[in-house]
């Protein structure tokens, strides 16, 4: 039996009405604040930042049973599509703690548009 799961959605969004960056900050900082406090999820924004009519976001969350981070994932998706901007793709993971352990940086970690593409060195930079 996993010790715990861990969560990976990865989202864009369209902003059809929004005319600006600062209109994209409010919309952004509401659903980052709502996905935190009912599903306990991180959040960042990870893409498209300077376009003002689209997003990129990861969504992480974490629980002890697969049922349960699978049904925090879905529920955190449906909000987001129910909002009054739109929902335009989405992709999920999920795994265990034990898989993450025998191998920190997996391959089902490096999501099309999730901010990071797999390469240790880029993220070490040059120090």
């Amino acid at each position: 039996m996993a010790s715990g799961y861990i969560g990976i959605l990865a989202v864009e969004l369209y902003f059809p009405e929004n005319g600006s960056l600062k209109g994209k900050r409010k919309y952004l900082k509401s659903a980052t604040a709502q996905l935190h406090q009912r599903f306990g999820a991180s959040v960042a924004e990870v893409n498209h930042h300077e376009l003002w009519q689209r997003a990129a976001l990861t969504v992480v969350c974490v629980a002890r049973r697969y049922s349960e981070l699978n049904e925090l994932l879905a529920a955190a998706e449906r909000y987001l599509s129910a909002q009054e901007y739109e929902l335009i793709r989405s992709e999920r993971r999920v795994m265990s703690v034990e898989e993450l352990s025998a191998d920190p940086y997996p391959a089902t970690l490096a999501l099309e548009g999730a901010g990071w593409d797999g390469n240790l060195d880029e993220m070490r930079g040059s120090d």
